[in-house]
């Protein structure tokens, strides 16, 4: 009994040889340290606010104005503070995770977290009752975008690209969802995140080409006719066709003209779509751009430009990248990584409505 209990306190403290530097961090800088530190406060942080809004939800509570943005906010505290704490110990880099952010900015153990953080976003952002859905919201918007760049005079080739394209601004906006709400604002809103004054604006530019279409496609005009019809006296953004319509007429279908040129730059359609989705973050340096003849090396220097950038999780996450005070659009493309998953399914529906 004696030598048993002699080699299990051996084992015991080997163990903790074995366990220390990972409890105590030994061997670590004072940055590496403040890193990881920064990391675990940012994480348990995230954690604490989805339990709540999950609380809040499951309890019926009235929910805080803007109910979405502090989720927001610490997730993105989350990947920062993950991306400083891999700058510091380039060794915490670990595997691929399924959300395809490069792991340099995210842990792939914290997936299920990112899980419920959708999941909690799809709660508060449910459409509102009353809210005119469509059977086939995917096809419509390619069907709409189609019409509206053959109208602009593009070939059918190019207006078919326009198509391919619109369907992944729709992921881009509402990850494919129609006529949602915006937990983090309260003036975005449908299936093309519009405000009142672009849904506005989009309606009037409709109505100018509306003959065109009728010329075009008599079926589509038919149809708009009858969402018009439906629409009436209610919010024209929570009428998915009328959203789409409008969302598009607003600020994409005056670029469409420009695809042929596009393609040619950006032969790559997911950097097709990043770039129409820069018309809808930052559209005036956007056009900007297509006018220069240099698209990729155009470069941007505005602090309001670079803040709506990062608001859109563009140049966002950790110290280095927040630290930018410029990016040409060669720079700005690569880094809205978080887009790309979103433009994938869009390419997947998109071959698949083509293929019906």
């Amino acid at each position: 009994m004696g030598l048993r209990r002699l080699a299990a306190a051996a084992f015991a403290v080997l163990a903790l040889l074995v366990m220390a530097p990972a409890f105590g961090q030994t061997g670590l800088t004072s940055q590496q340290a403040a890193a990881v530190a920064a990391y675990d406060r940012a994480l348990a942080d995230f954690k604490s606010i989805l339990a709540e809004r999950r609380r809040q939800i499951d309890a019926k509570e009235r929910l805080p104005n803007l109910p979405g943005q502090a989720l927001y906010l610490a997730r993105v505290a989350v990947i920062s503070t993950y991306k400083d704490l891999t700058d510091a110990i380039p060794s915490r880099i670990g595997k691929p995770n399924k959300f395809e952010i490069p792991p340099a900015y995210f842990d792939a153990a914290i997936e299920p977290l990112i899980d419920e953080y959708a999941a909690l976003f799809e709660i508060m952002e449910a459409p509102p009752a009353g809210a005119q859905k469509s059977p086939t919201p995917f096809k419509d918007v390619v069907d709409l975008a189609v019409a509206i760049a053959r109208a602009k005079g593009l070939a059918s080739h190019h207006a078919e690209i326009a198509g391919r394209i619109s369907l992944g601004l729709f992921y881009a906006e509402t990850n494919g969802k129609q006529n949602v709400r915006n937990a983090r604002s309260n003036t975005y809103m449908g299936s093309f995140q519009t405000g009142p004054s672009e849904d506005r604006n989009g309606r009037k530019k409709w109505d100018k080409i509306k003959g065109d279409i009728a010329a075009i496609d008599p079926e589509l005009s038919a149809r708009d006719d009858k969402e018009e019809a439906r629409a009436r006296g209610t919010d024209h953004r929570f009428n998915h066709w009328t959203n789409v319509r409008d969302g598009l007429m607003n600020a994409h279908a005056e670029i469409f003209p420009e695809i042929p040129g596009i393609v040619k730059t950006l032969p790559d359609p997911i950097d097709q779509m990043k770039l129409f989705q820069l018309i809808q973050i930052v559209p005036t340096p956007t056009r900007s751009a297509l006018k220069s003849g240099d698209l990729l090396n155009y470069r941007v220097s505005s602090p309001t430009v670079m803040k709506y950038l990062r608001n859109n999780s563009i140049f966002a996450f950790g110290q280095a990248d927040r630290a930018r005070t410029s990016a040409s659009f060669r720079e700005i493309l690569a880094a809205m990584w978080l887009f790309n998953r979103k433009f994938e399914k869009a390419m997947a529906k998109y071959s698949e409505i083509k293929a019906r």
